[in-house]
C-alpha cells in the first residue's frame, strides 16, 4: 500500500536542547517546505496520529489556510512515551485524499522511524559519554577509575551533586609568581610538568581525586566521588607524600643546576557538595562548599615545605600524627587553630 494522495511530505524532529523547538529533518515537495506546525504539534502533544480535512475543521487558523492544505495525515514519532518528532503528509488540492487505512500505514512507518531516531540518539550519547568519561577519569586514581567505570556500565554514573563529608587538600608553590617572572614560558611549563605529575601520583596513591590544577595550585579531594571512611587519614598521608615527592624532584633539578620549588599544603575536612556537574561534554567533577575555602586558608597559612591541618581534622587523626600547634591569622575570619604535621606514626 502507498500514500497515493500525498503531494507533500515532511519529517520534523524535536530539538533535544529546546523541548519546544522543532527541526526540519526531511521533506518532499515540488516547492519549498510547507507544513502546519499547529497540526504537527497537535500530533506530538497528544502522541496520537490523525487524519485532517479542512472542510471538517471549522477552527482552522489563518496559518493553515495560507499553506493551502486541503487534507493531511499526521503521525507522531513516539518512543518510550516520548514524542521525538512527527511525520506530516498532505494534499493541497483534494479534500478526501487519504483514508484511515493510510493513517494506520503512516503510524507504522512513524513507529519504525521513532525507533531509528532513538537508536541514533543513543549512539550519539554513547560516543559523547565515552569522550566525557575519558576526560573525567584522568582526575582519579586507577582504583577509583575502575569503580567509576563499573558504575558507568551499570548506568549509575550521572550528572548531579550530593552532600558528603570529605577531606579537602590545597597546595601551591611558594613564591611562584616571582619565580615565574624570571623564567621563559617554556621553562615555567617544564617546571610545572615535573612537579605536578609527582603531586598527582601522591594523591592517587592515597585514593584521592584531583578537582583541578589552577596555575601553581592543586585541589584534591578524598572521600569523593566514592565514599571512603578513611578519607581523613588518607588526605594527611597524601599531603606528607606530596612534600616527599617535591624533595625528590628538587634533588633531580638541583643536580642539573635547575631552579627548585617548595610547596605549602593545607588540609581540612567537612561537608561539601560534590559530583559531576554541568551538561553534555562540559561535564566536570567538582566540589563546592565552605570546607574548600577553609582548606585554602590553611594552605595560605602553611610555610614552604609544611603541611597544616585544621582543628576538626586533627581531632580525628591525633593519635597517628606528630604535630606542632599553631595559630594562623585570616583577613575576614579571625584566627584559626592549626597543626603542622611533622610525621605519620
Amino acid at each position: 500500500s502507498t500514500l497515493a494522495g500525498a503531494r507533500r511530505g515532511t519529517i520534523l524532529l524535536r530539538e533535544r536542547e529546546e523541548p519546544f523547538g522543532l527541526r526540519l529533518a526531511a521533506y518532499v515537495s515540488d516547492g519549498p517546505p510547507a507544513v502546519s506546525e499547529t497540526l504537527a504539534r497537535r500530533a506530538m502533544d497528544t502522541r496520537s496520529g490523525f487524519l485532517w480535512q479542512r472542510s471538517a475543521d471549522t477552527t482552522a487558523g489563518a496559518s493553515i489556510l495560507e499553506l493551502r492544505i486541503e487534507s493531511g495525515l499526521y503521525a507522531p514519532l513516539v518512543w518510550q512515551q516520548q514524542a521525538l518528532g512527527v511525520i506530516c503528509v498532505d494534499n493541497p488540492e483534494t479534500a478526501a485524499a487519504f483514508t484511515e487505512d493510510e493513517l494506520r500505514l503512516l503510524l507504522l512507518i512513524a513507529h519504525y522511524a521513532a525507533m531509528a531516531v532513538a537508536n541514533q540518539r543513543l549512539q550519539a550519547d554513547l560516543r559523547a559519554n565515552a569522550r566525557v568519561l575519558e576526560r573525567l577519569l584522568t582526575s582519579f586514581s586507577p582504583r577509583l577509575r575502575e569503580r567509576l567505570l563499573q558504575q558507568a556500565r551499570q548506568g549509575r554514573l550521572r550528572p548531579g551533586g550530593e552532600r558528603s563529608d570529605v577531606s579537602i587538600l590545597f597546595s601551591d608553590i611558594r613564591g611562584f609568581t616571582q619565580l615565574a617572572a624570571g623564567m621563559d614560558a617554556d621553562e615555567v611549563v617544564e617546571l610545572l610538568n615535573q612537579y605536578f605529575p609527582a603531586l598527582a601520583d601522591a594523591v592517587f596513591q592515597h585514593d584521592g581525586a584531583l578537582d583541578k590544577f589552577v596555575g601553581d595550585a592543586v585541589l584534591a579531594v578524598f572521600g569523593s566521588p566514592i565514599a571512603d571512611p578513611q578519607h581523613r587519614e588518607k588526605a594527611v598521608r597524601a599531603a606528607l607524600a606530596m612534600q616527599a615527592a617535591v624533595k625528590t624532584v628538587n634533588q633531580r633539578r638541583s643536580a642539573r643546576g635547575e631552579v627548585t620549588c617548595e610547596i605549602g599544603i593545607g588540609v581540612h575536612c567537612g561537608e561539601v557538595i560534590h559530583g559531576f556537574i554541568g551538561a553534555n561534554e562540559r561535564l566536570d567533577y567538582t566540589v563546592i562548599g565552605d570546607a574548600v575555602n577553609r582548606a585554602s586558608r590553611f594552605c595560605s597559612g602553611a610555610a614552604a615545605g609544611e603541611v597544616l591541618i585544621s582543628e576538626e581534622l586533627y581531632q580525628r587523626v591525633f593519635r597517628q600524627v606528630e604535630v606542632a600547634r599553631r595559630t594562623i591569622a585570616t583577613k575576614h575570619e579571625g584566627d584559626f587553630t592549626a597543626y603542622a604535621v611533622h610525621s605519620w606514626r
